[in-house]
């Protein structure tokens, strides 16, 4: 699963306690000025328009992400407590820039 995504086992764990499926999807978020950023997202569920995703297995769990997050290292897992928790995407390898010479 290394060059789509990464899914932690507690992830894992808690996609199947959900329904099975997994949307990764990237998410707009607008600034107070005017700015936008998109985030990428984990949801457990299926997506809307399951057309515009691929779609992969894995650990009996089913993955719909966004073409254009595959292979950029991301890893999928889960944080908080009880009703709580929620999945999140972070970043598993930190990518570089060209170098700054100084």
């Amino acid at each position: 699963m290394n060059s789509i995504i990464e899914i932690g086992s507690s992830a894992i764990a808690f996609i199947k306690q959900n329904g099975g499926a997994v949307t990764v999807r990237l998410s707009p978020r607008h600034g107070c000025c005017g700015g936008l950023a998109n985030v990428a997202v984990a949801e457990a569920g299926l997506p809307a328009d399951s057309s515009l995703y691929q779609r992969h297995c894995y650990h009996d769990v089913l993955l719909f992400i966004d073409p254009k997050l595959v292979g950029h290292g991301l890893r999928v897992d889960v944080e908080g407590w009880w009703k709580l928790r929620h999945l999140y995407v972070e970043c598993s390898t930190l990518q570089s820039g060209p170098a700054n010479n100084q």
